[in-house]
């Protein structure tokens, strides 16, 4: 039975957006057949929305090899988010502070499916790393410090809902993987942030930031280092604490 108040969701329009997400970092270009493929739509239906989508602008047609990339709106799209969003007027000034002070990295994420989406990486630590983090970069929930902080916010059915699909990602490691965010979550609830190391050389304290209205989000802090995790967190999970609990006063 259908909730009063609700209307059931637009099928059209929710195909359409799984076109759109097919598109990855790293994926310029998709045909129909491979859309079809990672959508699990068929491909006459493909083939309909890609031309649609085509026609509004949001997706571009390479006929040199018969096949779709994403259109400038969407780009459009996503500086608008950057660029109304309450919690990142507020977060970017606080972020980089802490930034400076600690000469650490600072970035703030949000959940987006079974991924982190960095909204903000502010990096200056004073041991730079080949790796750069742009906003909109998607990391893994089940690894990171970002996506492990998030989870200890959900109720324990939705987390289960979650490792379902993480197993599918680590075959071969899940009960270590497992270990890792449950260790992680305990963490949170005990004192605010986990630690997670899941690039060689690189710790990272997450925290999450809650809101009493709208998503929750996580914050960390990170730097290339050979000290341990515990240690960097000593140094670092105050001041990213604070910065948490002031970003959910301001914009909760």
């Amino acid at each position: 039975m259908r909730k009063a108040g609700l209307s059931t969701p637009n099928r059209s329009l929710s195909r359409g957006l799984q076109i759109l997400r097919a598109f990855r970092p790293g994926v310029e270009i998709l045909s129909n057949g491979e859309l079809a493929e990672q959508t699990g739509l068929p491909r006459a239906t493909v083939s309909r929305l890609t031309q649609t989508l085509q026609h509004e602008g949001m997706l571009e047609y390479d006929a040199v090899r018969r096949a779709y990339r994403l259109g400038v709106p969407v780009l459009g799209w996503a500086f608008s988010l950057r660029s109304s969003s309450t919690v990142l007027h507020q977060a970017s000034a606080l972020m980089e502070n802490l930034a400076r002070r600690a000469r650490i990295n600072v970035g703030i994420a949000v959940a987006d499916g079974d991924d982190m989406v960095y909204l903000e990486s502010i990096r200056l630590s004073s041991r730079k790393s080949v790796r750069t983090v742009m906003p909109g970069q998607r990391i893994p929930m089940e690894t990171t410090s970002l996506g492990r902080a998030w989870l200890a916010t959900l109720p324990t059915q939705q987390v289960l809902d979650h490792y379902a699909r993480f197993r599918l990602r680590h075959p071969d490691h899940w009960p270590l993987v497992r270990q890792g965010i449950e260790d992680a979550i305990r963490h949170v609830h005990a004192q605010g942030y986990c630690i997670a190391s899941w690039l060689p050389n690189v710790v990272a304290v997450g925290a999450p930031v809650l809101m009493a209205n709208g998503p929750v989000y996580a914050l960390n802090a990170s730097m290339t280092t050979e000290e341990s995790g515990e240690r960097f967190a000593r140094r670092v999970s105050a001041p990213l604490l604070d910065l948490a609990e002031t970003l959910s006063k301001r914009c909760g």
